[in-house]
Formats: structure tokens, C-alpha cells, sequence
């Protein structure tokens, strides 16, 4: 600014216009140096993201190895909080895992226990007629007893074998020799899985298996084919999924899904995916596996379904939720989830929830396991409702909901946010994204106290079904038609329910293929291949040592 600028104005005019341009270069500046603190803050946290350890408890420094871990079973954030601890500390202890400690230490397995379910064979090793001679008296010594020495494992690798079918034909001889003619009866064959293939129940099963539970892709199965002799090309491999997988396998889809839908809660998540050959959709471009799963509350047979869609609108969810017959929905804060039929109740994750506010601790915080940040505090409450609720895992439904209204967490609630009035924070930082995200989630995060088949938190359908699919996506990284995802995610659903009722995953994809072409117009017989049917506990139990084989040439056993 010139002297030119300031001509005709009063000392006094030109003071305050000077202060007036001071206070607004501050102004500007505050702003500049907030949104620069912001944006460092957001590139220290995707550097954590990217090169740190993604394991809460080993970035506050706990290095337990009897701890729980991330992804395990009930939910991430079990912590320990001292009960009797009301009011936090100036500087606030960010707690940690903890298992919960029984009273006594249990045994170490032995080798016995651990592999008694195993078939075995005896190596006994004799010593040579010459090595039997005295050295004393020049006598043959004589055998007193065998010592067991050691147990070892030992693997029989996969061998491909093949079976020639053949099936008794019949005639009268008496007709044949009066008339020269006679009717013959041929004997009954089990139905092929397909038609004009060499594909069986078992094989078929294996690469499934071994692609879905393993996650072993089929290129990589090609290779393995080849190894056991047998040159089967990816394609090849890729017809027999979506084939059976289509044909067999998506009736039985289709009854769980009205299994899940006749519950009381049930629970959502999405993950992307990528199709390659999709119709008015570039290659590069996200598609989403969708999953939808119950309780791990409710005391029933857990179900986990996975659904394909090129789209993450909430359109999906409320197509598939139409016919809900339950009540409750747990899920994350993606607002797609608000579109769900008239009725349900949403409920939200305090996993989600708190780990907001645990990317918002100082990461100079987070190493030293200490902090006196507000988002610590929340945490630390936080971790405080995790703890009361690990004590409810053994109740019924209606005795968590009633231990639940009769515990302390309702007075915790209020304190979480009455602690969440009093921050105040930028909105572009992630303290700022924190408390956003939790007000905005404040309408769902206590209706947990609703029903006691309603977890806290949504780490089961997260561990249990997007990690497994996570872990596939990594090793074959894409789906090449949308038929292979559809079909990917009708295994997947079976695969994964099948192992969460303690099934052998192989044994029970083989009795779905094996029974399901003399079954797929029958909906009693598909009732029986539920993976909690007493059928199919006792033919695919893990421990079981026999395969599945039909019996007497007829694959209707359970009839």
C-alpha cells in the first residue's frame, strides 16, 4: 500500500484501517496455520495407517502376548478399566487388551489330546537277528516289550484317482427264450454334478475350497493340477464354481437368506471388490461385496451371507432387507444404511465409535501409553462399556438385556457425552471428525439396551466376514465377470456359515454338491443341508474320519 492510499484520511482513519488489515492477516493466518496443523495431523495418520503396526495395543505399548488381537472373536477394544476409578487422572492411562484371567492356569495340551482324533499307524522298528546275540553268552536274547519312542505327523499328499462308473443292466430269461425279446432294468446311478464333465461332488469341492478358505487363486491351482498330473486349465476350473455354484448352491443361498430374515437382529457391513469385465463400467472402477449376517448374541446358528453389487447405494440394503420379519440392524455410520424398510431400528458400533477418537490421541501420545487429550478420556470410557459387556457374553438375550439396564453403563453414556460437549476442535482435524462422527451417531449408539440380542459392537460381521473376504481379495485381487463375484459371494456364504457352526468347510460343500442335484426341487431336502441340521453335524463333524461316500450307489442317504 502507497502513501497515495492513505491521502485525504485522518491519522485516526488510517490507524484503525491498518489494524482493521491486522486483525484479518491474523485472522487468515490462524486459519492457514489451523488447516496446515490439520493436514499434518491427517498425513501422520495415514503414515500410521500405511507403515505402522495396525494393532491398537502395540501402539500405546502394551506388548502382552496373552493379549487379544485385533480382529479376535467378541470385538477389538476388551480393555481393562479399574471399576473403581470414577474420575480420570490429569494424565489419562490410554488402556489397553486384556484377557480376562482365570483363576488357575490351564495344562498344556499333550500330544495325545491335541491329535487323538487323528488315524494312525504303528512303525515298529526290530532289531537284525545278529544284533539279537548275547555278547556275553552267545545266546539269542529274547524280546521283553516295545517302547513307545515319539509321535510324528506325517501328510499323504492330494492324489487325483479316476472312477469308472458302471451300473447292473438286467432281462428275463424266460421272456428272452419264449419270445426272443425281453425288458431290461438298468440299476440306479447317482446324478452327475455335470453334464459331460469329469467333474465330481469331491473335486469340485476341493476348489472351492481351496479358493475360498484357503485363498489360493485358480491360476495357482492350474499349476497345482498340473503337478498331480491332471492339465486342467483356470477356465476349466472357473465353469465348475460358477456351474455349481449357480445350479446346486444357490438354493441353499436362498433358504438362508430367509433364515436371516426371520431374525430378531441381524447385522451389516460392505467391502469393495473390482469385476473386470462388467457391462457400462470401466475396469478400474469399485464394486462392493456386501455383507449381512446375524447376531452372535441371539444363542441361534450363526448365518453370514455375502451379496454383489456394482453399487454402494443404500438401495441394496433395503432391496435385500424388504422382508425383514426381525427388528434391530447394527452396522457403521455409512448413511446408506438409513434407507432400511419402515420399522427397523438401527443400532450403532461403539468399535467404530471409539476408534474415531483413538486416531485422534497425539501419536507421541499413543507410544507413550499416556495422554491427557480429551479424546483419551473417551476412550478410556469407552473401553470402560467394553468391559461390562465382556461380562454379559455367557447370558441369555433376556438376561443381558435386563444385567445391561441394571449396570453402569448408562451413567457411562452420559459422561461420554458430556465429555463430547466440551470439546472443541476444528472440524478438518480428526479430534474435529471424531466428535462429528459421534454426534451424528448419538441417535443409534444406545439402542444396544433395546434387546439383549443386540451386540455393542460390529466386529463379529467385520472378523468373521469382510477379514476372510479381505484375505481372498489380496491373493486373486479381482473378479473377472460379474457371474464369478455373484457366484463368489453364494460359496463364500456357505463356506463361512458352514465354519461357524463348527463344520469341516470341504465336507460340507462335497454333501451340498453330492445331494443337491437330486435335491434342488425339493425344499425339504434342502432344509436338510442347513449347516445346523443334525444331518449335517453328524456327516461333516471336523473330527470326523471317514469321507462322504454314497451309500449303495444311492446319494439319498438321509431319506
Amino acid at each position: 500500500m502507497t502513501s497515495a492510499d492513505f491521502s485525504g484520511k485522518s491519522k485516526d482513519e488510517t490507524i484503525e484501517y491498518l489494524v482493521q488489515e491486522h486483525n484479518s492477516m491474523e485472522s487468515q493466518m490462524s486459519e492457514l496455520r489451523q488447516e496446515l496443523a490439520d493436514a499434518r495431523e491427517t498425513i501422520e495418520e495415514f503414515k500410521r495407517m500405511i507403515f505402522a503396526s495396525r494393532s491398537e495395543k502395540k501402539q500405546v505399548g502394551y506388548e502382552d502376548p496373552n493379549q487379544i488381537t485385533l480382529m479376535d472373536y467378541f470385538n477389538e477394544a476388551e480393555f481393562a478399566a479399574d471399576p473403581s476409578v470414577t474420575e480420570p487422572a490429569k494424565e489419562v492411562i490410554i488402556e489397553g487388551y486384556a484377557r480376562k484371567k482365570s483363576g488357575s492356569k490351564k495344562p498344556k495340551a499333550t500330544y495325545k489330546e491335541l491329535y487323538d482324533s487323528l488315524p494312525s499307524r504303528e512303525l515298529r522298528c526290530s532289531l537284525l537277528p545278529d544284533d539279537k546275540i548275547c555278547p556275553t553268552c552267545g545266546e539269542e536274547m529274547e524280546r521283553v516289550g516295545w517302547e513307545h519312542v515319539r509321535t510324528e505327523l506325517e501328510i499323504i499328499p492330494a492324489q487325483v484317482r479316476k472312477v469308472e462308473i458302471y451300473r447292473e443292466r438286467v432281462r428275463c430269461k424266460k421272456c428272452f427264450d419264449e419270445t426272443g425279446s425281453a425288458k431290461f432294468i438298468d440299476a440306479e446311478v447317482p446324478s452327475p454334478l455335470m453334464p459331460h464333465s469329469p467333474a465330481s461332488p469331491t473335486t469340485v469341492a476341493y476348489v472351492m475350497y481351496q479358493k475360498y478358505i484357503n485363498s489360493m487363486p485358480l491360476y495357482r491351482q492350474e499349476k497345482e493340477w498340473n503337478q498331480m498330473g491332471v492339465p486342467i486349465q483356470r477356465a476349466t476350473l472357473a465353469n465348475w464354481c460358477i456351474y455349481c455354484g449357480k445350479t446346486y448352491m444357490k438354493p441353499v443361498y436362498d433358504a438362508l437368506v430367509k433364515h436371516l430374515l426371520a431374525r430378531m437382529t441381524t447385522c451389516g457391513d460392505e467391502t469393495p471388490c473390482q469385476v473386470l469385465k462388467e457391462e457400462g463400467r470401466t475396469a478400474q472402477q469399485k464394486s462392493y461385496m456386501w455383507i449381512h449376517c446375524t447376531s452372535n448374541f441371539d444363542g441361534l446358528p450363526p448365518i453370514m451371507l455375502y451379496e454383489y453389487n456394482s453399487s454402494r447405494s443404500g438401495e441394496v440394503p433395503k432391496n435385500f432387507y424388504k422382508e425383514f420379519k426381525g427388528k434391530y440392524f447394527l452396522a457403521d455410520g455409512y448413511q446408506g444404511y438409513n434407507n432400511l424398510p419402515k420399522g427397523v431400528i438401527r443400532c450403532g458400533c461403539l468399535a467404530h465409535f471409539r476408534r474415531k477418537f483413538y486416531e485422534a490421541i497425539p501419536s507421541a501420545d499413543r507410544k507413550s501409553g499416556k495422554s491427557n487429550s480429551p479424546a483419551a478420556k473417551i476412550v478410556n470410557l469407552c473401553s470402560k462399556l467394553f468391559k461390562i459387556e465382556r461380562g454379559f457374553i455367557d447370558r441369555t438375550p433376556e438376561v443381558r438385556t435386563i444385567e445391561r439396564n441394571a449396570s453402569k453403563e448408562h451413567e457411562i453414556w452420559e459422561e461420554i457425552w458430556a465429555s463430547i460437549e466440551q470439546i472443541s476442535a476444528s472440524k478438518g482435524s480428526l479430534l474435529g471428525k471424531a466428535v462429528t462422527y459421534a454426534l451424528n451417531q448419538k441417535t443409534y449408539m444406545e439402542n444396544y439396551f433395546l434387546d439383549g440380542t443386540i451386540p455393542i459392537s460390529n466386529n463379529f460381521t467385520e472378523s468373521c466376514g469382510a477379514r476372510p473376504y479381505a484375505v481372498g481379495r489380496k491373493n486373486f485381487y479381482f473378479h473377472d465377470t460379474p457371474d464369478g463375484a455373484e457366484t463368489s459371494a453364494i460359496i463364500y456364504s456357505l463356506a463361512q456359515t458352514a465354519k461357524l457352526n463348527n463344520l469341516s468347510v470341504f465336507k460340507y460343500l462335497q454333501a451340498v454338491l453330492l445331494y443337491m442335484p437330486d435335491y434342488v426341487n425339493e425344499p425339504e431336502g434342502i432344509e436338510e443341508l442347513m449347516p445346523w441340521s443334525e444331518q449335517m453335524k453328524k456327516l461333516c463333524a471336523i473330527d470326523e474320519k471317514s469321507t462322504i461316500e454314497e451309500k449303495d450307489g444311492n446319494p439319498k442317504i438321509f431319506r
